[in-house]
């Protein structure tokens, strides 16, 4: 992959954690480029650094030493409230425990991102209606999340993620709680919002999931032991 085009682009990173005399290295020299419209999957074992990656790149955390380049700017040690900046224009996020508002309903969920960026009440209605039309999820806008399946809060929780139009979609085990049928829904819509422009870096345990997949990587003990393009891509 060119470096030159790369949105995304981690250099030679490190990220060690110290409590009191102990050092735990989550990624260990780890280097990576992200294109723009790229469906990215990291497989691994639990402890290989999946997170702590997804947590660099969707400046959640920063690295120990190295260099992580967000459309040419180094932002490696950016402070929290400037990375905070970064990421509300640039950075969705899907969690595996879908970490929705449970006294607000699904539009209020999928409407907060668009507060965060004091966008307009008009024009925040106008978009919520959007996502939710695109998701199937227009029947529940007024639904709160203990009414909905776990299939349903993942959508909701992927709908709050792209509301904002953001450069990059971070996914950490979006069908983990979901049983099958939930998770190929799920993987259904993401395979459409990559169609559609988004650019996707998702970790998985799941290996029935990869041919949805651009790239395929595969860590362990903190490092990039492969990075393959698939049919997909």
């Amino acid at each position: 992959m060119s470096s030159e085009q790369a949105f995304f682009q981690l250099q030679n990173v490190r990220k060690v954690y110290r409590a009191g005399a102990v050092e735990t290295t989550a990624l260990d020299g780890f280097s990576l480029d992200i294109q723009e419209g790229e469906f990215v999957e990291i497989m691994g074992p639990s402890g290989c650094g999946k997170t702590t990656l997804l947590n660099i790149v969707g400046m959640i955390d920063s690295p120990s030493s190295g260099r992580y380049m967000v459309a040419g700017a180094d932002v490696s040690h950016a402070s929290e409230s400037r990375l905070a900046e970064i990421r509300k224009g640039n950075v969705g996020f899907v969690f595996q425990s879908f970490h929705l508002v449970d006294h607000l309903t699904v539009f209020e969920n999928v409407e907060l991102p668009l507060r965060y960026l004091k966008i307009r009440s008009g024009q925040r209605r106008r978009r919520v209606r959007e996502v939710l039309e695109l998701l199937g999820l227009v029947h529940r806008a007024n639904h709160r999340p203990a009414q909905l399946s776990g299939g349903q809060q993942q959508r909701v929780a992927i709908a709050r993620a792209v509301v904002g139009d953001p450069k990059l979609i971070v996914a950490d085990e979006p069908t983990g709680n979901l049983d099958s049928a939930n998770g190929e829904e799920v993987m259904d819509m993401l395979t459409t919002l990559n169609q559609e422009g988004a650019t996707i870096l998702m970790a998985t345990h799941s290996a029935a999931h990869l041919e949805r997949a651009s790239r395929v990587l595969n860590m362990l003990d903190g490092r990039l032991v492969s990075d393959v393009a698939t049919a997909a891509a």
